[in-house]
């Protein structure tokens, strides 16, 4: 695989990665270093369904100023984790896209979501993209449950399309410009509204009263998915002690 930056003529990085803040030969620090800008992941994370405009990923994070995109854009395509192209016609538009190393974060990211929602402090109702929510579902499932269900479902989340396939144990989601094809789709104003049926296992009745949420074609095979999804328990509250 090719690291090198290719917009300056292919003679490496213009800044230093490895040692530039921790001076610290451990992988993991090397990590924080590539990718610990502010903003750099959720950038990432927007990308791991596919590539996306630069004002599709703005839109997604309407905290990040178009300077600090751009910024975060060329610094990890500098690194080797992203890619631009310009699709061809009709389209002919600017992508960014994951490189093949760059998708190889996924399982991290993952690790990082089932560590994290542990901690008590974890505000579910915070917003939430539609990227982050299907992400959480390939995060999230519990191959026990999924075993024996196979399954083609839809997502309409506001203006975003997503189709998930369900087969042995294992859940492939990709953009969809269309859901033909759907044994089941859910659809809803905005990503977050799946959250209670999903992880809270709220009666569906009530979190389409609550949130919009609807259920269109087999609901009962769309029920049976979204019971396979399930959080880790919370680690119990510190008592303040020291050692371990």
């Amino acid at each position: 695989m090719e690291f090198q930056n290719k917009s300056n003529g292919g003679k490496g990085l213009a800044a230093p990665a490895h040692g530039r803040w921790y001076q610290d030969a451990c992988a993991a620090s090397f990590a924080f270093e590539l990718i610990g800008e502010r903003w750099s992941l959720h950038v990432m994370r927007e990308l791991m369904l596919g590539p996306r405009r630069f004002s599709d990923i703005r839109a997604a994070l309407p905290g990040i100023s178009a300077k600090v995109l751009t910024e975060r854009l060329a610094r990890l395509e500098e690194l080797g984790v992203l890619t631009r192209r310009r699709l061809p016609p009709p389209a002919a538009v600017q992508v960014y896209e994951l490189t093949e190393w760059g998708y190889m974060a996924e399982p991290m990211m993952q690790e990082l979501g089932r560590w994290s929602v542990r901690s008590p402090l974890h505000d579910p109702a915070l917003p939430l993209t539609a990227v982050s929510a299907m992400l959480s579902l390939r995060t999230m499932i519990d191959p026990q449950r999924a075993a024996g269900l196979a399954a083609r479902i839809g997502f309409a989340l506001g203006d975003d399309r997503f189709m998930a396939k369900l087969a042995d144990g294992s859940l492939a989601i990709r953009r969809a410009d269309g859901l033909e094809g759907a044994q089941a789709i859910f659809r809803a104003p905005e990503a977050g509204a799946i959250l209670p049926l999903f992880y809270g296992k709220r009666d569906p009745d009530e979190v389409a009263t609550a949130t919009g949420l609807t259920i269109e074609g087999d609901r009962d095979l769309a029920l049976r998915f979204a019971g396979i999804f399930a959080l880790p328990p919370k680690i119990a509250p510190s008592g303040g002690g020291g050692g371990h």
